[in-house]
């Protein structure tokens, strides 16, 4: 074998392993960025099933205080509700809203379930 032969199979030999590791490279990439991203989802959804399960126990809490019998009228103050459950008034009317619930048409802050004040017996 020559000199030039020898080179030519060395150069082919660094190309090809140029190549295979280029194409490791990709590999890691792909792999790297798909575990990145399931463990990202894993944590989206461990969050949002705290926050669930933490909605849930509001809710039912907001049921109860609405169900209560001791109050005449079945209306309660949002500030109330709020203070009970442990949310802003934002929070605590969207919690109502996906039960259901109702605000005054008076604008007076006060909630009820619509079971107990149908939309069509609004107070004049």
């Amino acid at each position: 074998m020559d000199e030039s032969e020898i080179k030519s199979i060395v150069e082919a030999v660094i190309k090809d392993t140029h190549f295979w590791i280029a194409i490791v490279g990709l590999i890691g990439v792909f792999v790297g960025a798909t575990i990145t991203f399931a463990g990202n989802l894993l944590l989206h959804y461990l969050r949002e099933q705290k926050q669930k399960r933490l909605d849930t126990r509001r809710k039912e809490l907001l049921e109860q205080m609405l169900r209560d019998n001791r109050f005449k009228e079945k209306w309660r103050r949002l500030t109330t509700l709020s203070a009970v459950v442990g949310t802003p008034a934002e929070e605590t009317m969207r919690l109502l809203v996906e039960l259901g619930d109702r605000g005054s048409e008076k604008a007076d802050g006060k909630w009820a379930l619509l079971e107990y004040h149908p939309l069509d017996e609004l107070e004049q």
